[in-house]
């Protein structure tokens, strides 16, 4: 379980560009890491486009913005182009970062049991360590909240 204060777990995955994103590849700047279900569902789509929508006003607080989920790389550049989103989604096909940050649980829909990502957001700061922490995101207002979060 990841805390505020703690160092945020690295990673090194591919980005929907194709390019290997590192989270050390930050340092010196913060970080908005969200993780979403799944590419081109309701909430999901809900969420990202709020991300792209508001993508100035985390420019301006100087936070860059990062989405994960477990899609491939394929289903990844379909969603960014069809959505033009202005940031990386990166694909976490293994869960490996999903479950370094404790975002990887079972879940139970409608009597289906199975594996993945609970929507949670991270902001890392820029010496890499957790600055905040949005389990369980409800998709509205929820720029808003991070916003908020960042300029404090």
């Amino acid at each position: 379980m990841l805390n505020v204060g703690d160092k945020a777990p690295d990673f090194n995955v591919m980005s929907d560009s194709g390019q290997r994103i590192r989270l050390r590849d930050f340092r010196g700047k913060k970080v908005v890491l969200y993780f979403y279900p799944k590419d081109d569902t309701p909430g999901c789509t809900k969420e990202a486009c709020a991300f792209r929508d508001h993508q100035k006003d985390f420019s301006k607080v100087k936070a860059v913005i990062l989405g994960v989920s477990l899609d491939p790389l394929k289903s990844h550049q379909a969603f960014k182009t069809k959505y033009a989103l202005p940031f990386p989604l990166l694909s976490d096909e293994n869960a490996a970062v999903s479950k370094a940050y404790g975002v990887y649980k079972k879940k139970n829909m409608y009597g289906r049991v199975y594996w993945g990502i609970v929507r949670s957001t991270f902001v890392i700061g820029p010496k890499g360590r957790i600055q905040a922490i949005f389990p369980r995101v409800k998709v509205d207002g929820h720029t808003r909240e991070l916003l908020d979060a960042l300029k404090a």
